[in-house]
């Protein structure tokens, strides 16, 4: 593609943008630095995985999330796939980060969403594939939520949906309040 007619920037300049952010970021499967990813995602939908992880009581176990991005809230785990990695790699990596434990998924995702943020650009539209996931191992007891020292990162079973779910994942209500959403043999 060529820079827009009118745009003040010659295809040198555009050029010499590029290969100056390519030496900064190395290789793009070990993550993107922070202001690389931030325009990344102002340009392109990113693709990420939710997991969604019921127990045999019924509960749905979510983390607590606090950022510039989305406030405090719940939210199902996730991550966003880096380049090259596959979904079962990042699946894995988001039970370790987020979590502190080891999952088992089914090989399909039982959802497909689109969320987009009207109001924002950075990190403003996202593809949300939902996989059905079991602990293989327990979660990190020392990542438990405490409600009198509610940290980002730390996670805690619940009974449907809190009220306090982060707005984007709205979408997910009818899997967090279904137990048997998702559930495969």
């Amino acid at each position: 593609m060529n820079a827009p007619p009118s745009s003040p920037v010659t295809p040198d300049a555009l050029e010499a943008a590029i290969a100056t952010l390519q030496a900064a970021v190395g290789s793009a499967q070990a993550g993107l630095p922070e202001p690389v990813f931030q325009l990344v995602s102002s340009l392109t939908p990113l693709i990420n995985v939710d997991l969604l992880i019921h127990d045999e009581h019924g509960r749905c176990l979510l983390t607590w999330r606090h950022d510039a991005f989305y406030g405090p809230g719940w939210h199902i785990p996730g991550g966003i796939i880096r380049f090259k990695e596959a979904a079962a790699q990042r699946i894995a990596a988001v039970a370790d980060l987020e979590l502190g434990c080891c999952v088992t998924f089914a090989p399909l995702p039982i959802a497909l969403h689109e969320i987009t943020n009207p109001n924002r650009d950075v990190r403003g539209h996202f593809i949300s594939l939902l996989y059905s996931c079991r602990l293989a191992s327990p979660p990190d007891p020392g990542r438990a939520f405490d409600p009198a020292s509610p940290r980002a990162g730390d996670w805690a079973w619940h009974t449907g949906s809190p009220d306090n779910l982060i707005h984007q994942q709205h979408i997910y209500r009818p899997y967090i309040d279904n137990p048997l959403a998702g559930v495969w043999s």
